[in-house]
């Protein structure tokens, strides 16, 4: 009787069935370390006790992207071990602050199925819940991601497209309880504005770039207990390259975003988001933003609905003139940052 898991396949999902994922992982002060050491993260909130006691928290908490791709990483084995492409997120919320000794776990339900033409893969919808020791929700969102097919000629569940939100409300924003920036230092924070300072429509070259490592990559997406064969099996693509974990690239663009958006210290919701084209090791990743909306969302703290874009090639260009992604594009990524107001 053969023991190993092959992953699941396209045709294995069905709308409504609620998957409880192994292994809990309890994340520590290692964790942040590293995280820090593979990011050129700075932002003071997740950074320094001493900073987020003054902003009336009970110490760092890990970065909320750390949170997201430990309780991504439990998902893999059952969603996307035989994943094509990641292809986008919706409706993320950030619902609690997580701290080091903390333990996670998580829980995905399909909400969509639907083949593609080529009869060899589909799309599998998810909405996926991070939990705490306690059970109590420190995470949830929707993504989707095209999964092969183990047979093309084995039928296929009927396909079913979920409705999902545009964004995130900035009234469903999550702000962590006892957070204020009353006595909130710029200085120590590395820049001063406000969301009050940034204009919709302003767009921010973050100006640093960062080129991606094998190692490295190969290192973070283990660091989430990431099993997905792309990242690591050379011989698992046609063309012999190791695809980089999308939130690797996440990450990276939200630490380059420091230089321009300092502030912008929690990151609250997903709203959307797209890997645009595939990114491998040698690539060197730059990154622009562009405020698209503004909201109050508690005394004193404001936040900032961003689109974070990362790309090989030159700032603010997204698109081509016939509406695709212009090739150097590698996320685009609309998201709420919570900052002094």
């Amino acid at each position: 009787m053969n023991k190993t898991n092959p992953g699941r396949f396209f045709e294995d999902y069905r709308p409504g069935e609620v998957i409880r994922h192994a292994v809990p992982r309890t994340v520590a002060e290692g964790e942040r370390a590293l995280y820090h050491a593979l990011y050129p993260q700075r932002f003071a909130l997740s950074s320094s006790d001493a900073f987020a006691l003054d902003c009336g928290l009970d110490g760092a908490p890990l970065d909320d992207l750390l949170v997201f791709h430990t309780v991504f990483g439990k998902t893999v084995p059952d969603i996307s071990l035989n994943a094509v492409a990641n292809l986008g997120y919706a409706e993320g919320r950030f619902l609690k602050p997580v701290f080091a000794g903390d333990t996670l776990h998580a829980e995905s339900e399909v909400i969509g199925v639907k083949e593609n033409s080529n009869r060899r893969t589909g799309v599998v919808w998810v909405r996926t819940t991070g939990f705490d020791q306690s059970g109590a929700a420190v995470l949830t969102y929707v993504r989707w991601v095209m999964v092969r097919k183990r047979d093309p000629d084995t039928p296929s569940p009927e396909p079913v497209l979920p409705e999902l939100a545009d964004h995130v409300a900035a009234a469903d924003l999550a702000v962590p309880e006892g957070l204020h920036f009353d006595g909130y230092d710029f200085d120590l924070a590395g820049e001063p504005h406000r969301a009050g300072d940034y204009e919709i429509g302003e767009r921010i070259d973050h100006v640093d770039a960062t080129t991606i490592e094998e190692a490295e990559h190969m290192m973070a997406t283990r660091l989430w207990q990431n099993t997905a064969k792309v990242h690591f099996d050379a011989t698992h693509r046609e063309d012999g390259r190791r695809l980089i974990y999308g939130g690797h690239v996440i990450s990276l663009a939200r630490a380059l975003s420091f230089n321009g958006l300092a502030n912008a210290q929690i990151v609250a919701g997903i709203n959307a988001g797209a890997h645009a084209n595939p990114c491998f090791a040698g690539d060197t990743v730059r990154a622009w933003s562009e405020v698209l909306d503004r909201a109050e969302v508690g005394p004193g703290v404001g936040a900032l609905r961003l689109r974070l874009v990362a790309t090989r090639g030159a700032p603010f260009v997204l698109r081509g003139a016939d509406g695709k992604y212009d090739p150097d594009v590698l996320l685009d990524l609309d998201y709420w940052a919570l900052m002094p107001l």
